[in-house]
């Protein structure tokens, strides 16, 4: 019996009609790869400065740009606790040679500079001390300032950015206090404090190393989200500073409305397993293959919900998606 599945990407990006198969079938276009990069493909790193005027901040970033002239989707990524913009560059990286424009934010704040300049003794203390409300705000703050300085270089002659931003096709992402700020601008709400940050030019999020608020209810701080989300954590992605376990992590899916809603949850990855290396303290050794599925799954995200592209859509539910991952991964969608 022949069944029609439809399923729409948000956005009005794309609808996909499959006849004669299911989402759940395995059966995707043979020619899709979210893997694959093209031979040749030059990409570029601009390191940049974005400066708030309203707020005298200065917000570093750099760019990864793909070759061509063409103006391409981009995708925003906000670091953890005492990172850099230069850091997760194999995200960067991949995403640019597969056409993205990557843009990494760094927060003065709790950037490096929080811990680099202190004694061994002492950069603990100045960590924990960096993971603060103020800084959360800084870091909210810095999206949208961010997202109107690239509206206005892309609009700019003669910058190296002009016509190369599709600024109708963005993607937030980030990595622990990243990814804090992520689910911040790309949905969640605050019912303690009545607030709610989020930028509606975000069409889908990834947050690397999610958690549930600290305080309050998961169900009413994320069961509102509108756009797609892809969360990624492991069964061993505990965070010294803030005490975050892996509850805290399990509780986010849940608690999401159901729609174009991802979790992976690697096997024995600890916090570092989405950052480029190993962080002091890590007790298990780094699987090589844990990189190999973040690329994969969330480049098959970008391409479905940025791209509209119909066989990143039924890659994801289907066979091919849990192929690279291994027998303990999991991997499920609502």
């Amino acid at each position: 019996m022949r069944c029609r599945l439809r399923r729409r990407v948000r956005g009005g990006l794309a609808t996909l009609s499959l006849l004669g198969m299911s989402l759940g079938s395995g059966a995707v276009p043979a020619s899709y790869d979210p893997l694959a990069k093209p031979g040749g493909v030059a990409i570029a790193r601009q390191d940049l400065v974005v400066h708030d005027s309203g707020r005298d901040r200065e917000i570093p970033v750099r760019v990864y740009l793909p070759g061509g002239t063409n103006a391409a989707p981009v995708v925003l990524f906000s670091h953890g606790l005492g990172g850099s913009r230069e850091g997760c560059a194999y995200l960067g990286e991949h995403w640019a040679a597969r056409g993205y424009v990557g843009v990494f934010l760094q927060h003065p704040g709790s950037d490096e500079s929080v811990w680099r300049d202190q004694p061994i003794e002492g950069r603990m203390a100045a960590m924990r001390e960096a993971a603060s409300g103020k800084n959360f705000m800084l870091r909210v703050m810095d999206i949208p300032a961010v997202l109107d300085r690239l509206t206005e270089w892309n609009g700019s002659r003669g910058h190296p950015l002009r016509g190369r931003l599709d600024l109708g096709r963005v993607g937030m992402s980030g990595h622990s206090f990243g990814a804090v700020t992520t689910q911040a601008v790309s949905g969640q709400t605050f019912p303690v404090v009545g607030a709610r940050f989020t930028d509606g030019r975000i069409r889908a999020a990834i947050a690397f190393s999610p958690s549930r608020p600290k305080r309050g209810d998961a169900s009413a701080a994320f069961g509102s989200v509108g756009i797609p989300w892809l969360l990624m954590t492991g069964t061993r992605d505990i965070a010294v500073i803030g005490d975050t376990d892996v509850a805290s992590r399990l509780a986010v899916f849940p608690a999401l409305p159901a729609g174009d809603k991802y979790e992976l949850v690697l096997f024995d990855a600890e916090h570092s397993a989405f950052a480029d290396r190993a962080l002091p303290g890590d007790k298990m050794g780094r699987n090589p293959n844990h990189h190999r599925a973040i690329l994969a799954l969330s480049t098959a995200f970008w391409d479905a919900y940025l791209r509209g592209d119909a066989g990143a859509l039924a890659w994801l539910p289907g066979d091919e998606a849990r192929s690279v991952l291994e027998d303990k991964d999991r991997w499920r969608l609502k």
